[in-house]
């Protein structure tokens, strides 16, 4: 066994198809299928039921896949340390950022990092809460950055900075004309909000800080984007819960209102999470640093 196999393994298995995994992996199609059914041959069992479609893994073949992540995640660990050894002046690290987030955060701290560290590849993983702690579980990403909070039996995690919940009410809203930056959430009972889609953790903070004051939000629209969430209380359509970092890039012609909440401080945390007992790489500790000097 090497790793070869492992990789084309796991590529049949995330495609379903040997076709398309062979355009993945920039092999011929028949070459591929015949490896994959010369190994089966040398294990003695089947790896994959061709009689599905797509096709599906038996179960020798759930076995292999998992113990093949393994074994591929500690690889990579292992390099990483033999990267530490050379003084970082090789070596790549894989981060996990929410897509808005990355906009905001990471021209501040990445042209930073690249001046120190020349010879590290920095590979970006952009995608909802959800996905990106997924994909720090799997080992797919050495570091993510996250909103608290975060499952404690499954991450490490170092604080980065706060950021303030905010309420953004369209211009021409009647509150907008509000003096003053606060806000009581209670009052707006009967408005329509713009959310997040349930997934994410920002919805589930806005629902529950409207619970804490006794109602449950009348939600008009859901949407995967904060940003299309931003843009839509500024033409008027609702009211929306969002991050003060937002407020960085804000180019609207018409601007939104924005109100600190009256009932209490809403804030949360901003961590770099990784996934409890991995190996954390010195290229990770310097862009963890960096990126606290950045964002300080």
């Amino acid at each position: 066994m090497d790793f070869r196999q492992l990789q084309y393994m796991l590529k049949v298995a995330e495609e379903k198809s040997f076709s398309k995994a062979a355009q993945k992996l920039y092999i011929a199609q028949p070459s591929l299928s015949q490896y994959i059914q010369k190994m089966e041959q040398q294990l003695g069992v089947q790896l994959f039921d061709r009689t599905n479609n797509p096709i599906t893994l038996t179960y020798a073949g759930e076995l292999y896949i998992e113990t093949a992540k393994k074994i591929l995640d500690l690889k990579n660990q292992l390099i990483q340390q033999m990267e530490d050894i050379v003084e970082l002046k090789k070596g790549c690290l894989k981060i996990g950022v929410a897509s808005f987030r990355s906009t905001y955060f990471i021209p501040k701290v990445l042209p930073l990092f690249y001046e120190r560290f020349p010879g590290i590849e920095v590979i970006l993983f952009e995608g909802t809460s959800g996905e990106l702690e997924e994909l720090a579980l799997k080992g797919t990403t050495d570091i993510t950055i996250m909103m608290m909070p975060v499952p404690k039996e499954l991450f490490s995690y170092e604080i980065i900075l706060k950021e303030e919940i905010l309420l953004a009410v369209p211009p021409k809203h009647p509150l907008s004309k509000k003096e003053g930056n606060k806000i009581n959430l209670a009052a707006l009972k009967n408005e329509s909000f713009i959310l997040l889609k349930q997934n994410q953790k920002l919805h589930q903070i806005a629902v529950n800080l409207c619970k804490q004051v006794g109602f449950k939000p009348k939600i008009l629209l859901e949407t995967e984007s904060i940003e299309t969430a931003h843009a839509l209380v500024a033409a008027g359509m609702g009211i929306s819960f969002i991050p003060d970092i937002l407020l960085l890039a804000n180019t609207y012609s018409k601007q939104p209102k924005y109100f600190s909440i009256e009932d209490f401080s809403a804030t949360r945390e901003m961590v770099v999470a990784y996934r409890k007992g991995r190996y954390l790489s010195t290229a990770s500790k310097e862009f963890i640093n960096v990126m606290k000097e950045a964002l300080s």
